[in-house]
């Protein structure tokens, strides 16, 4: 018995040491990540830093739950209808940076991660922003269209279905913008990529829905905010960290 508890105490050890993430705790930096100039946009305790995007508090549907900012369809409305809940974190503009965020859905659930987001009066979050798309790949009403499924830019480039866990399960995603050029790494696998301000870009855009949209017409901002989409459905975000680069 003493040589299996000594068995198994050094395969927990060797566990933790080759998959740290399982014994850090949520919402924390390692001293490591900190060396490397990561800092948290969500403290795992309130929702200090961010507000509803042209707006200046907090909308109703956003609460912290099991350490996750959870975003949940608004009262009176329907799955699927968001209620203006669309949020950015207001504290600072970013440029180059690497963003990492853990999500989850509920059943059907879509919603969408953005960046170089900038506020204009009248207009709506995805209005002049790229969009990482969050969905239930499985059973979300839309998952027809492959840049429609999560990882992807949406409506544009799409992502590997298969990298995605399914809805109830924690996924991550790393989204480095450096430059003008743009990786997404879904749950450790690179599965989109793209530059900003080319042909190729401008390509993409006359391409998708958001052809004739303001915004992009005008032109992706050169740096901005980061957000997250209020899409009427249950969405979990924890362990929202970033690093500029």
């Amino acid at each position: 018995m003493k040589k299996f508890m000594i068995f198994a105490l050094s395969s927990i050890m060797v566990f933790l040491i080759l998959f740290p993430s399982f014994s850090q705790a949520p919402n924390t930096l390692t001293s490591k990540e900190r060396k490397e100039g990561w800092i948290l946009l969500f403290n795992g305790k309130d929702l200090t830093g961010w507000r509803q995007y042209n707006g200046t508090g907090m909308p109703a549907n956003w609460k912290i739950e099991d350490n996750a900012m959870k975003v949940f369809t608004a009262e009176g409305k329907k799955p699927g209808q968001g209620a203006g809940g669309d949020i950015i974190f207001a504290d600072r503009k970013f440029k180059n940076f690497e963003l990492s965020i853990d999500w989850k859905t509920e059943k059907m659930g879509n919603s969408g991660i953005f960046y170089y987001v900038r506020e204009e009066p009248g207009q709506q979050i995805y209005s002049s922003a790229p969009e990482v798309q969050i969905l239930d790949n499985k059973d979300a009403t839309d998952n027809k269209v492959d840049s429609h499924l999560a990882g992807s830019l949406y409506d544009m480039l799409p992502a590997d279905p298969k990298t995605c866990k399914p809805a109830g399960e924690w996924n991550n995603i790393i989204i480095r913008v450096k430059d003008g050029k743009v990786t997404h790494t879904q749950n450790g696998v690179k599965v989109v990529e793209y530059e900003l301000w080319t042909p190729k870009w401008d390509e993409m855009v006359q391409n998708s829905k958001f052809k004739n949209f303001p915004g992009f017409l005008k032109g992706i901002s050169k740096e901005g905010y980061i957000g997250l989409q209020d899409h009427g459905y249950t969405i979990w975000f924890r362990n929202i960290k970033i690093r500029e680069l």
